[in-house]
């Protein structure tokens, strides 16, 4: 029998009973469309933590203080391991290093005028935060060196921050009250936008010098420092990372009077971060995809329960077809072809249903998805094994049917 007469004659009977076709191919279909959602989700996580931290700068080391050390415990046995603000100072004078930035979170209401917002999130920096972070200046100026070592009282407005208090007013040289304390806004950051959870525009931009003395609570800082919980280096050149990382390590580690082997900071890179980031969800998304695996298995095993209910079914008619000449492998290969047929269009209708969640997900949440055309491969062809794995012990049976006893059947 010819192939085309064969696909025929299965699709004429997958069609016969086209609600008991449907619940037969539903397995499959809410594999296939599992399997492309989830690893878009999962794909849209990956995109988003990359582009968080390549949104951070380029060519950037970030030190972080190691807690198994010490860090962070409070009293007076937090001077041993951490890091402190003049740590940035010292590893700003060494060789490659192009710019050196600190930061130290604070919220806090902010006023203008008449004009009040409450937990505004604020971000104390250095002077070379705009160049180090990547950040551009849409008006004024950003504070400079001197103003962060006399912690001078001047604040730089994130876009939409400086429209909620100022409007269309001109906010350059004007005060603004941070809690109890009053600024004066020298410059206007331009448009960045939201990132992840984190709106770059709507944050307040000071010396981290005015929060470490007016925002930040540390009853130790005279004894220890300023405590910091992150560094970020700027490289000269991004070909003497590897050098620039080993100084960074050496002089941190007799600052702190720690050995390389057991340091009291941790160095990291942006390719460590997404390398560690990418390990994390690929692994998941991996589980995801065997759990929506499971859903094709259990697809494949109600195509082959369908089948051999079709074979007991059509017993006699199997029976006339070897009357009049059709072999065994005749009858395999068209019983075969009814269960290919169903995990085929199940699979089809399965990819229509997952590429149309995945995006309707992805606009109605606010998590992003990412449609992985490999995703859609793999599952339409794991779709195509299923039935043919499930339908061959049907079709295997129906075709060692005796035709006597076929014909007899009622």
């Amino acid at each position: 029998m010819k192939p085309i007469e064969v696909l025929r004659i299965a699709w004429e009977a997958v069609g016969k009973n086209k609600v008991r076709s449907l619940l037969t191919m539903l397995g499959i279909i809410i594999g296939v469309s599992a399997v492309i959602i989830m690893v878009s989700i999962s794909a849209g996580t990956e995109k988003t933590i990359e582009e968080q931290i390549t949104n951070l700068g380029s060519d950037l080391i970030f030190i972080s203080p190691n807690f198994s050390q010490g860090g962070f415990r409070g009293g007076p046995g937090a001077a041993e391991g951490g890091l402190v603000f003049d740590d940035a100072f010292a590893i700003a004078e060494l060789n490659g290093v192009k710019g050196v930035v600190v930061e130290q979170n604070a919220s806090q209401d902010v006023r203008a005028g008449n004009v009040a917002l409450q937990g505004v999130s604020i971000l104390g920096t250095t002077a070379d935060f705009p160049s180090v972070r990547d950040y551009q200046i849409d008006q004024g100026r950003y504070f400079n060196e001197l103003e962060v070592d006399r912690t001078q009282n001047v604040a730089v407005l994130g876009a939409s921050l400086a429209q909620e208090l100022f409007a269309d007013s001109d906010p350059i040289g004007q005060d603004i009250v941070v809690g109890s304390t009053r600024l004066t806004v020298i410059g206007i950051m331009a448009e960045r936008g939201l990132v992840g959870d984190v709106d770059y525009d709507a944050r307040l931009y000071i010396p981290v010098s005015v929060v470490f003395k007016r925002f930040t609570d540390n009853q130790f800082s005279r004894i220890i420092g300023d405590r910091v919980r992150m560094i970020y280096v700027e490289l000269e050149n991004p070909e003497t990372m590897d050098d620039t990382i080993l100084q960074i390590e050496l002089m941190l580690a007799k600052r702190h009077d720690v050995s390389l082997e057991e340091p009291d900071f941790t160095v990291t890179t942006q390719q460590d971060i997404i390398g560690t980031q990418e390990a994390t969800t690929a692994a998941f998304r991996s589980l995801l995809s065997w759990v929506a695996g499971v859903s094709l298995l259990v697809g494949g095993i109600g195509i082959m329960n369908i089948m051999l209910v079709s074979v007991t079914e059509r017993t006699r008619e199997i029976g006339i077809r070897q009357s009049v000449g059709a072999t065994p492998n005749d009858i395999r290969a068209q019983f075969l072809a009814e269960a290919l047929m169903l995990s085929l269009v199940g699979g089809l209708i399965g990819v229509l249903v997952g590429g149309g969640g995945a995006s309707l997900f992805g606009s109605l949440s606010d998590m992003r998805t990412v449609i992985v055309p490999i995703s859609i491969f793999l599952s339409f062809s794991s779709a195509a094994l299923v039935g043919i794995f499930f339908g061959f012990y049907p079709a295997n049976q129906a075709a060692n049917l005796d035709p006597i006893e076929a014909l007899r059947y009622e």
